[in-house]
């Protein structure tokens, strides 16, 4: 990667090195920001990942994985500057909110352990899926009793109709403080926004701080109302009733600072992600008609929806020791802006990440919730209430569009992001309830918490079916409406599912395809029936089923030479990026090893496409590859790729050991660690340090199972193995490791484990979960 900086023109940041011009005219309190965060920090992602910005004075963090090595990292990286004002207020903003007797201090969000984890541990038990559960009927009377107000209209402000009042008043309910005086909560709401992650002028910062002043005394007397009976219904009750129990860890400054905070946040961001939902969706009318149509996809699309146009844009850490993020050193007492808007916009976490897919299977990966120990405890009521508006609007109003040529503005700040307005309009004579021969569907309970990816599916039509030699054949697969398919990147896999199957396979069709996926099946007799059925059965014009695309094996295009390495079926994948460093100009080699050519899938096109730089290695015609000879020029510079069977893999392993770290890069096609045997297992103990909880794990369930059944969001991809999407970090205790991810170096230094799959060794281990 070429220098992004102008040394001749650039500033410096704190630690001397030089500010480019994009970074320092980065402004996140212009409206091009608030409009399309993750499209503003584009350039960012690909040539500046981490900067300093002067207009701010943080550092800026704009890539997935340093978004979550920092939001993972709450002791290196503290939260205690989560709530600062993000514009130091005047002598005279001091001097009003002190009239007001404001004394804002720490609450859940800016606090550092082992306070934060201490008091979390009391009061997380009111936002666990199973008393969450009771508000749903409630949410959902409340929303056919707004939406009968207007119906019958045709034309509506949705944020201020019901996506504003409904989402408050859940609140309220949630927290056992009453709802009179919304209005009023609301502009206290907007003032305690701009005052913390605005940018008033000075004059507004007057205003700002009486509304402030205002809402820290209304919320003041609410509490002491509270504390005078405590024995009502709701989370702040609780809060107090722990306080009386444990005053040492629930404190009297505590409560006080979070009936404030909470009164803002409980609502704002549940808010302003529903107004952003129906307004993604709208703009994409095929989303919004595929949800009409089956609303068995509303979880997951409000999961992209929340990737794509999440209410937290942006927040914010302190470094409390000389760090290093994406490369870049941040000095101690450095200041981080992590937006989470971009991270969600990363293509190298998300496949083609600037389109709304609401079959994305990994969407629910998103960051807009943070993650690790900070991770948003209201994030699964936010989740029930999109859901419950989605699935009522999609039944009522699916006819429903967005008004044309509207204006979305929005609250000009760092780290929230909603429409102030969503009109909509409609025909009232095609409502539903209003069409004789149209009946409205019964309602769907949805599931508390993220959705089951194993129901994230897309329809697709098998187009073709073709041999690619001995046990080997190529499906084609289409959409059944004939519309493009989403974009996928060399590497990348699905999931095909049919006749009561489901398997992986790497797509390898054509770069740049749009119109089909193609994936080579290896018929495998003595397997468990998938690859049997998907080449005997299937046939041209079946349905099938598909999840994905995904990618976790992707290119790493900043090599100077890659050496490509397939062994039998593993060609899938190796070919689609033999294509890709072609289509680059890459420097690149490429060797195909099998048994005989007649078992050598997509053999012409790869000796057709890569001619000059393609090698076989054939064993019954002599030439089998010689791996230590063929790879004896790598370098720093070399990168490896490859796929294919587990004795393949671990020589290429035992030669790495010998190469710079991250040579090597390699994907299994498959896996045997997948089948629990109870009757060969044991029991053991989970102990997660940061909740301070002890997990225990049956010898018939996996510790992903066990971890998620108490409420731990660790997220899973393949549950084989394979992907490495549920890996925990291990802080004590000795693994059994059964994954296909973790090089040899890594299982040794046992720091690290997939939970789908691998188990302590003996009775107990210890995670930083």
């Amino acid at each position: 990667m070429s220098c992004p900086v102008d040394h001749a023109q650039a500033g410096r940041s704190p630690t001397g090195c030089p500010v480019s011009a994009q970074a320092a005219a980065f402004n996140p309190f212009q409206p091009s920001y608030l409009q399309d965060p993750a499209g503003t920090l584009a350039w960012a992602r690909e040539e500046e990942p981490v900067f300093y910005s002067p207009e701010l004075g943080y550092w800026v963090v704009t890539r997935y994985e340093d978004v979550k090595a920092v939001f993972r990292d709450n002791l290196l990286f503290s939260p205690a500057v989560a709530l600062e004002k993000i514009t130091p207020a005047t002598p005279e903003v001091l001097r009003i909110l002190d009239t007001y007797g404001f004394a804002m201090k720490r609450t859940m969000v800016n606090e550092d352990e082992p306070d934060h984890m201490a008091r979390r541990r009391l009061l997380m038990d009111a936002f666990m899926p199973e008393r969450l559960i009771a508000y749903e009927p409630i949410v959902r009377q409340m929303a056919r009793q707004y939406m009968d107000r207007f119906v019958d209209s045709g034309r509506a402000d949705l944020v201020g109709a019901m996506f504003y009042e409904i989402p408050l008043t859940i609140a309220l309910k949630f927290l056992g403080v009453p709802d009179e005086g919304a209005e009023q909560l609301r502009r206290f709401a907007v003032a305690h926004t701009l005052n913390t992650w605005g940018r008033p002028t000075p004059a507004e910062q007057i205003e700002i701080a009486h509304n402030v002043g205002r809402f820290w005394q209304t919320a003041q007397e609410i509490l002491d109302t509270m504390m005078a009976r405590p024995d009502g219904e709701g989370w702040m009750y609780e809060s107090i009733r722990e306080w009386r129990r444990h005053p040492d860890i629930v404190t009297e400054s505590y409560l006080r600072s979070m009936m404030m905070a909470i009164l803002a946040a409980a609502h704002e961001t549940t808010s302003n992600a529903t107004a952003n939902a129906f307004m993604t969706l709208l703009t994409q009318r095929s989303a919004w008609e595929a949800i009409c149509d089956n609303p068995a996809l509303i979880p997951n699309a409000v999961e992209e929806c929340l990737r794509v146009a999440g209410s937290i844009i942006a927040w914010r850490r302190v470094a409390t020791a000389d760090a290093e993020v994406g490369g870049v050193a941040i000095p101690e007492g450095g200041k981080l802006l992590i937006v989470m808007a971009s991270a969600n916009a990363d293509r190298r976490h998300f496949e083609n990440p600037g389109e709304v897919d609401i079959y994305r299977e990994n969407a629910v990966e998103h960051l807009t919730f943070g993650y690790g120990a900070h991770q948003c405890m209201g994030k699964n009521i936010g989740r029930m209430q999109m859901r419950v508006f989605l699935e009522e609007f999609a039944r009522r109003l699916p006819h429903m569009r967005l008004v044309p040529g509207q204006k979305f503005d929005f609250l000009s700040n760092t780290s929230f992001r909603g429409p102030e307005a969503l009109w909509v309009e409609w025909d009232p004579a095609r409502n539903p309830e209003r069409v004789a021969t149209a009946a409205l569907r019964q309602p769907l309970l949805f599931y508390i918490g993220p959705p089951a990816k194993d129901g994230i599916t897309r329809p697709m039509r098998v187009q073709a079916v073709a041999s690619e030699g001995d046990g080997l054949v190529r499906l084609v697969l289409a959409d059944p409406a004939g519309k493009p398919l989403p974009a996928w990147t060399a590497g990348a896999h699905v999931d095909l599912i049919a006749g009561g199957f489901r398997r992986k396979y790497s797509l390898c069709g054509l770069p740049g395809d749009r119109s089909c996926y193609q994936v080579v099946v290896q018929r495998e007799a003595g397997g468990r029936g998938g690859s049997r059925h998907f080449c005997d059965v299937l046939k041209a014009g079946d349905t099938v089923q598909l999840a994905g695309p995904k990618n976790l094996f992707r290119i790493d295009e900043g090599g100077s030479h890659h050496v490509l390495i397939a062994g039998g079926i593993g060609i899938t994948p190796i070919l689609a990026m033999a294509d890709r460093l072609k289509a680059m100009g890459a420097s690149y080699e490429f060797h195909y090893a099998g048994a005989s050519r007649r078992k050598m899938a997509l053999l012409a096109r790869a000796a057709q496409d890569h001619a000059g730089r393609l090698r076989l290695h054939v064993s019954d015609e002599g030439t089998r590859m010689d791996l230590p000879a063929l790879l004896a020029g790598v370098n720093t510079a070399t990168r490896v790729y490859a796929c294919g069977p587990d004795r393949l893999i671990d020589a290429l392993e035992t030669l790495a050991e010998a190469w710079p770290e991250g040579t090597l890069h390699f994907e299994h096609f498959s896996t045997d660690a997948t089948l629990l045997d109870p009757a060969r297992e044991h029991a053991f103990e989970a102990v997660l340090k940061d909740s301070g909880l002890t997990v225990p794990v049956r010898a018939d369930q996996t510790l992903l199972q066990a971890l998620q059944g108490v409420g731990i969001d660790v997220p899973c991809d393949c549950g084989e193995g394979l992907c490495g999407t549920c890996e925990v970090a291990v802080a004590e205790g000795d693994i059994d490791h059964r994954d296909k991810v973790l090089s040899k170096t890594e299982r040794a230094a046992n720091q690290r484990m997939m939970a789908c799959c691998s188990r302590a060794r003996g009775v107990r281990i210890t995670l930083s979960l």
